[in-house]
């Protein structure tokens, strides 16, 4: 992971240790809590966390930063996470003995994790000493081998698909006219021509069309159109019009579907749960799966963007909105309070609407459910 990118992830976690304090107080253990924990591979941060705290979100409120240990904002397999108390508050670290390898003349020292290190004897010292070299796994200190947030099989599709765009950004795009031969419908290895692709220099591009509005349902407001991914295409004779080759194919594709150059591949972000940090008042308004109920591990779109402060990371309580109801003795109609259900974490933002998924819900979720700060 790019040295910048890791220094931003000390500087978040900096942050939320310096704001601990306001949420330490309040956070509550589980009854059947463990007071040391052996990380596995395969775990998640959710998931350790949920073994230890109520409320998984508020790790960071009770994470303690060993200067002693490299890299102490990510956790790796084989970690030992301890509970202990501080004034009667709970705190968990990180147990990972590290030691400093000396080097040849002219090398950096290096600093290996015993637990992913390799003993390989080395011969004697002059005088009769066992000398053992200890040979680090090239992933000791690589973000890979850090154990995510979340399951990332649950978001890595979502991550560079466009999924909610604007109204201008589709009348901007380039799009399929008519495939070779005078086909219309378009699959895997279909060549076609498409016109007002902006940059000759774009070799691969994603294939999307325009989906549902996105609407709030309290103001009407059109905060983004779902954008549908239907493939992957690659360029193969610049122009106009230009000549392409779909290279993977979700879903059949037609003329007018829109062409939006592929992003870049990134490495998986590593989120940090975090409530916002003020009160907001939003809205489920689609899952990915086009349901209108669902349960734990669905994205769904809400209606709170960037314009309201949200970032990646920020956790949310979600709440059954039942709305009106009718009176049966006065025949009047009444407003039903929200119902807590479970919570999501948002995993994408855009201008106006987010991506998140849904972490743990007791009942069914519900199109146009209320999100508010937990």
């Amino acid at each position: 992971m790019p040295v910048k990118n890791l220094l931003s992830i000390g500087a978040v976690l900096a942050l939320l240790a310096i704001a601990a304090p306001a949420y330490a107080d309040t956070v509550a253990l589980t009854p059947d809590h463990p007071d040391r924990y052996v990380v596995q591979k395969g775990d998640t941060l959710w998931d350790i966390s949920k073994r230890f705290l109520k409320d998984p979100w508020r790790w960071a409120s009770v994470w303690t930063i060993n200067d002693q240990v490299k890299n102490p904002h990510l956790i790796y397999p084989g970690d030992v996470i301890l509970l202990t108390y501080v004034d009667g508050k709970p705190q968990l670290s990180v147990a990972r003995e590290e030691k400093v390898v000396p080097a040849p003349a002219g090398v950096e020292e290096q600093t290996v994790t015993p637990t992913t290190a390799i003993e390989e004897p080395a011969g004697e010292t002059p005088t009769g000493m066992n000398v053992v070299k200890l040979r680090p796994k090239a992933h000791a200190e690589s973000i890979t081998s850090a154990i995510p947030t979340i399951s990332p099989e649950a978001i890595v599709p979502f991550l560079t698909e466009p999924l909610a765009v604007g109204r201008s950004e589709l009348d901007r795009a380039g799009y399929v006219t008519i495939g070779l031969d005078d086909r219309r419908a378009l699959g895997d290895g279909s060549q076609f021509y498409a016109r007002g692709l902006k940059n000759s220099d774009t070799e691969y591009y994603q294939i999307f069309r325009q989906g549902a509005a996105l609407k709030h349902p309290d103001t009407g407001e059109i905060l983004a159109y779902e954008a549908l991914f239907l493939g992957d295409a690659r360029l193969l004779e610049s122009g106009d019009p230009a000549k392409l080759m779909v290279t993977r194919v979700k879903q059949e594709i037609l003329p007018t579907d829109r062409l939006l150059q592929t992003p870049e591949k990134a490495a998986l972000p590593y989120y940090f749960p975090r409530a916002p940090e003020k009160n907001v008042d939003g809205r489920i308004l689609a899952a990915v799966n086009g349901l209108r109920e669902f349960g734990p591990n669905t994205i769904v779109a809400i209606s709170l963007g960037k314009r309201e402060g949200m970032e990646e990371g920020h956790v949310l309580r979600i709440m059954r909105h039942v709305g009106l109801s009718k009176d049966p003795v006065t025949q009047r109609m009444y407003k039903l309070p929200d119902e807590e259900t479970g919570l999501l974490m948002i995993f994408r933002v855009f201008d106006k609407v987010s991506y998140a998924l849904i972490m743990n819900a007791t009942r069914p979720v519900h199109i146009h459910d209320a999100l508010r700060t937990p």
